[in-house]
């Protein structure tokens, strides 16, 4: 595949290029299919491109010594990630596996840093995402630090439904259902805790579950239970 057959125009980061700078990135890029649930990335990896995910979606990973996956992250088009290893020239932090059918554009770090030289309003967009990463690792750490696992469930779907609230409307709907294996993941804890705390929800009319979506029926009554246990 060549990079004329495809296109950056949906990746918001690359915003700042005009066409003729655009179209030149494409044609240097590596384009690289993926079926789901192949290995993109691997944890220690010396490679060092920079990923741009144009059609799809990606889960960011590190596996424990036992083989507990621990999810990060989850990226769909439009999505950036490889950036630290270009930055920084060390071995990959994390895992990156497709979920679906998977089109990426890669280029080089010599590449990417030339873009961020030449383009600041890129590079305050790049420090301002990893400013973001490093504030949701630092919530993380601090619920796995301080909260039982029952707390980080509930933690974890009210991080989900405020992404996807309504600022005038007290329900939220995560649609699709949130899969129990992802969320204990992300919280370190089992699918069967999981399922005992959203059943838990579900009784104290907290959350219902639809056909194709998780519905949060009072987001102030779920903030409020985890911020009580936060403060205790």
């Amino acid at each position: 595949m060549t990079g004329s057959e495809h296109s950056l125009s949906s990746i918001a980061f690359l915003a700042p290029l005009d066409d003729a700078a655009r179209k030149s990135l494409e044609q240097r890029a590596r384009w690289v299919r993926y079926k789901p649930n192949e290995t993109i990335i691997d944890r220690e990896s010396e490679s060092r491109d920079v990923y741009f995910v144009v059609e799809g979606r990606v889960r960011v990973v590190n596996f424990s010594m036992s083989g507990r996956e621990v999810t990060f992250d989850e990226m769909e088009a439009g999505g950036v990630f490889g950036e630290l290893a270009a930055l920084d020239g060390q071995p990959r932090s994390a895992g990156v596996v497709s979920l679906t059918d998977t089109l990426l554009a890669l280029v080089s770090p010599d590449t990417f840093v030339n873009l961020l030289r030449d383009h600041p309003d890129m590079a305050i967009s790049l420090m301002q995402e990893l400013a973001k990463i490093v504030r949701t690792a630092t919530g993380r750490i601090m619920d796995l630090s301080t909260l039982g696992a029952h707390n980080r469930v509930h933690s974890e779907i009210l991080r989900e439904a405020r992404a996807c609230a309504d600022d005038e409307s007290n329900e939220a709907r995560i649609s699709p259902i949130p899969v129990h294996a992802d969320i204990a993941a992300r919280v370190s804890t089992t699918r069967e805790t999981v399922a005992r705390v959203l059943s838990d929800l579900a009784r104290q009319k907290l959350v219902k579950r639809e056909k194709d979506a998780l519905v949060v029926l009072d987001l102030e009554r779920l903030e409020d239970l985890v911020e009580e246990v936060r403060d205790f």
